[in-house]
C-alpha cells in the first residue's frame, strides 16, 4: 500500500481545476469532482484498494480525453510529466497511466483491460457519473458539443463503431443511451457501484419512456 500524500492530491486538484475550467462537454472539473466523490464512496467498502492511486487516477483521468484528441497518447504524456514533477514513484505512475488508458468505455464489443482493484474502482466511479439524472444531462451536453442531433427516428442505434461516432457528429444523443448508457449497469465491477447503478438505470428508463411519449405528442 502506497503512502497517501495529501500535498500531491491538493496540487493535482488545483491543476485539474485550472486545466478543465470552462469545459462544456460534460468533462469539466465538476465531473471530476463527482467521480472523485463516487470513488471515495466505493473505497469505503473496497478498503483493500490503494486510496492514493485511486484518487490520483480519478483526478487525472480526463486531463486529455481521447474523444477530443487525434493523439491518444497525449494524455499519457501529460500525466507522466505532472506526476514525475511532483516526485511520485515511477511504479505508481505506471499504474495510474494504465488505469487512465483503459478506464473509458469504447464499445459494447470491446472488453475492458482493467485488471487491478484500483482500476475497477476508478472505472465504476466514472461510469456512475455517465448514468442517472446527471448522466442524462451530460449526454445532451456532449451531444450538443459534438453537433449531434438530439433524436432522429430514421437513424438506428449501432453498437459497433463506437469510437468513431464518439469523436464525430455521427449518431444521435438518444441512440447513445442504447449504445452505451443503458449497458453500463451490467458492466460495473464493485458491489456498491452495482447497487447505485441499478437506481440510476431505472431513472434513465423512465426518462426515455417520457421522452418518447412527448416525441409522439401523447404526454
Amino acid at each position: 500500500m502506497n503512502k497517501y500524500n495529501q500535498e500531491i492530491i491538493d496540487k493535482t486538484i488545483e491543476y485539474v481545476k485550472k486545466t478543465l475550467s470552462g469545459e462544456s462537454s460534460g468533462h469539466d472539473w465538476w465531473h471530476i469532482f463527482r467521480v472523485w466523490k463516487n470513488a471515495k464512496h466505493i473505497l469505503q467498502t473496497e478498503n483493500d484498494a490503494d486510496r492514493f492511486v485511486v484518487e490520483l487516477a480519478v483526478l487525472l483521468h480526463d486531463i486529455q480525453d481521447w474523444k477530443f484528441s487525434n493523439d491518444e497518447l497525449e494524455g499519457d504524456r501529460i500525466i507522466k510529466k505532472w506526476l514525475l514533477d511532483l516526485g511520485v514513484d515511477k511504479k505508481i505512475i505506471v499504474h495510474i497511466c494504465d488505469i487512465v488508458a483503459n478506464v473509458s468505455y469504447k464499445g459494447a464489443d470491446v472488453k475492458s483491460k482493467i485488471l487491478t482493484l484500483e482500476g475497477k474502482i476508478v472505472q465504476d466511479a466514472d461510469r456512475l457519473d455517465a448514468i442517472g439524472a446527471i448522466g442524462i444531462g451530460r449526454a445532451f451536453a456532449y451531444g450538443g458539443n459534438k453537433g449531434k442531433e438530439m433524436h432522429n427516428p430514421e437513424i438506428k442505434s449501432d453498437l459497433h463503431d463506437y469510437v468513431e461516432k464518439s469523436k464525430s457528429n455521427k449518431g444521435t444523443t438518444i441512440n447513445h443511451f442504447y449504445e452505451k448508457l443503458l449497458l453500463l449497469t451490467d458492466l460495473m465491477n464493485t458491489k456498491s457501484a452495482k447497487n447505485i447503478a441499478k437506481k440510476r438505470h431505472k431513472f434513465m428508463e423512465l426518462y426515455l419512456d417520457q421522452f418518447y411519449r412527448e416525441w409522439n405528442g401523447v404526454a
